[in-house]
């Protein structure tokens, strides 16, 4: 399984201290190191425009070979979700007017294009009608699950 995870899942990370939870961020290196922790690109911009995610900016500098540049595949994975109407809602008109960086079509694409073996991980909850990331990894099938549930998946425990 290869997991992609969102902008939400690492801002909740910066709550686990690397001095205080060392065995996480060694599970998390080595979900890495066998690549199947990855990220967008979006991501990381999204990541920069967040004055309180402390070491999380820094952690995710250090490790920039995670946060992928879109495939061709993958692009048109985006334009896939954005031609339902309704998903066009994941890009906010403020993001559009001020062109900030917008993560959820690329992360949702990222682990459409690994077909099966592709889950995403965020903290956002499927909300009845909602253009949120689980509503639309449910429409089109793709593994959704946030912190709790990866974390059970690797049978971690602190």
């Amino acid at each position: 399984m290869t997991y992609v995870f969102d902008t939400s899942a690492f801002i909740t990370l910066k709550h686990f201290y690397p001095s205080a939870f060392p065995s996480l961020w060694t599970g998390l290196e080595n979900l890495i190191g066998s690549g199947e922790l990855i990220s967008v690109r979006e991501v990381l911009n999204e990541l920069g425009n967040y004055n309180d995610v402390d070491f999380i900016q820094q952690w995710a500098k250090d490790h920039k070979k995670i946060f992928t540049t879109p495939a061709q595949s993958e692009l048109l994975l985006v334009q896939k979700v954005l031609a339902v109407p309704h998903f066009q809602a994941l890009i906010s008109g403020r993001a559009l007017l001020k062109g900030t960086p917008v993560a959820d079509p690329f992360v949702i694409a990222a682990a459409m294009a690994l077909g099966e073996d592709g889950s995403v991980v965020t903290q956002e909850q499927m909300k009845p009608n909602a253009a949120k990331i689980p509503n639309v990894c449910d429409h089109f099938k793709v593994k959704c699950v946030d912190l709790e549930k990866f974390m059970a998946a690797q049978k971690w425990t602190f």
